[in-house]
């Protein structure tokens, strides 16, 4: 086996993790959750793993170990959830999630014997909303994110739901789901062992298709029909939580029914709006001002607090106001009209269409560009030295500026890199 995955597991493994688009900034407190998750030898093995999906004989080839004693590693990770597999024409094919959404949400999807989740809860928190660095990397890199807002369906005219697409539609990815489970939702169970969780539903955390059957297998998540997954979406709508889903088109992976108190993506937009951490839905509210009486409930309702109440000019009650949006912040979920009894909020398509990226592969590969780690990327395996040599010289040529890119193409006379510097151009 290779000599390399007994020394350093856990440096070499957040090296390995900071090679994909969502990384894991090197720090002490992530050493410590990584401890718990794995054994230093486990890590090891995992950092030499392709950020591409894998199969058992490719990962033995790189552990340098026969195939059924790779298989047998690898089932035995992804019954921990450290890894996701997925049968594909007939054979298992496995895949390294990042942390988020990925093996640290799957850490605390269900109650587990195996784990200290309440020292390990107190040390997500520390690293994500203490230390920080991770939590900007992962929702404010570059312009491509992870998740997106759906809109609250129930508050749709009849006109604007004619015109929403199916990926828009939390429903729609329920409805064509190959396999839904259902989990803890991980920032409540997290906040609860912190005594700091709120009063809304834990078992709801939605995932789908190929993640969905990989965490059902090993009992991670439990498995549900579209009925009861269609009956818990309507209860998040009903108790104002946010649907917070991969940003992809085609075969999302997960829904969370998100507060505006413990979900991490919604503290972030909350944080950092200004960097559009969380891709919007493709609405805005907008306020009635003669209908609004500034009641204040839509402020309450707004779990990013986009909402807030402002004086307006009227000589016969000085003392007026009424609701004022900041769009900036605004997530166009709908919560807030769903929570206004006066009818002053409605949903109107925003000006500029967001785009969402179709699949995952479209994703990652527009976050590897974004946040300049596209050559780790395209030169994957990390074992051949080859690929380690081109990783870094591709990476050196796209970092540098236009006019030097074009030269160092035509000087390598590479016409793989003459295609990556004219899309650069694009």
């Amino acid at each position: 086996m290779a000599h390399r995955t007994v020394k350093s597991g856990y440096a070499e493994l957040v090296a390995r993790l900071n090679r994909a688009p969502q990384g894991a900034p090197p720090s002490r407190t992530l050493n410590r959750i990584l401890a718990l998750l794995m054994s230093e030898r486990e890590a090891g093995l995992l950092a030499l793993l392709p950020i591409k999906p894998f199969t058992a004989r490719q990962a033995a080839r790189i552990w340098q170990v026969t195939e059924a004693e790779a298989e047998a590693i690898c089932r035995r990770l992804a019954g921990r959830a450290l890894l996701v597999d997925v049968e594909r024409r007939g054979r298992m094919v496995y895949v390294l999630p990042p942390p988020m959404a990925g093996f640290f949400e799957f850490s605390l999807m269900r109650t587990r014997g195996d784990l200290d989740q309440k020292t390990l809860s107190e040390l997500f928190h520390q690293y994500l909303h203490v230390e920080e660095d991770f939590i900007k990397a992962l929702f404010t890199d570059g312009e491509t994110q992870l998740g997106r807002a759906f809109v609250q369906e129930p508050v749709l005219s009849s006109d604007l739901a004619a015109h929403v697409l199916d990926h828009e539609r939390a429903s729609a990815v329920i409805e064509t789901a190959t396999h839904i489970g259902v989990g803890l939702c991980y920032c409540r169970h997290k906040a609860q062992h912190l005594g700091t969780a709120c009063d809304a539903p834990l078992d709801i955390c939605m995932t789908f298709n190929g993640s969905a059957e990989s965490l059902t297998r090993h009992g991670h998540a439990r498995a549900v029909d579209k009925a009861e997954c269609l009956d818990l979406l309507e209860q998040a709508y009903a108790r104002g939580l946010v649907q917070f889903g991969e940003n992809v088109q085609r075969r999302v992976s997960f829904i969370c029914n998100c507060c505006g108190c413990c979900c991490e993506a919604l503290v972030a937009q909350k944080k950092f709006a200004h960097l559009h951490p969380v891709h919007t839905t493709n609405f805005l509210p907008v306020v009635d001002a003669e209908a609004c009486t500034g009641c204040g409930v839509c402020v309450e309702a707004c779990p990013v607090e986009a909402l807030s109440l402002a004086p307006v000019p009227d000589p016969a009650r000085p003392r007026r106001q009424v609701a004022r949006l900041d769009t900036d912040v605004c997530l166009g979920c709908g919560v807030c009209v769903r929570s206004c009894s006066r009818g002053a909020l409605r949903l109107e398509p925003r000006a500029a269409r967001v785009i969402t990226p179709v699949n995952a592969a479209h994703r990652y590969v527009l976050m590897a560009a974004e946040r300049g780690k596209l050559q780790d990327l395209i030169f994957d395996n990390r074992v051949l030295f080859s690929h380690r040599a081109l990783a870094a010289l591709l990476g050196a040529v796209l970092k540098l500026p236009p006019v030097k890119r074009a030269l160092c193409s035509e000087q390598m006379k590479s016409r793989y890199l003459e295609a990556l510097v004219a899309r650069g151009r694009d």
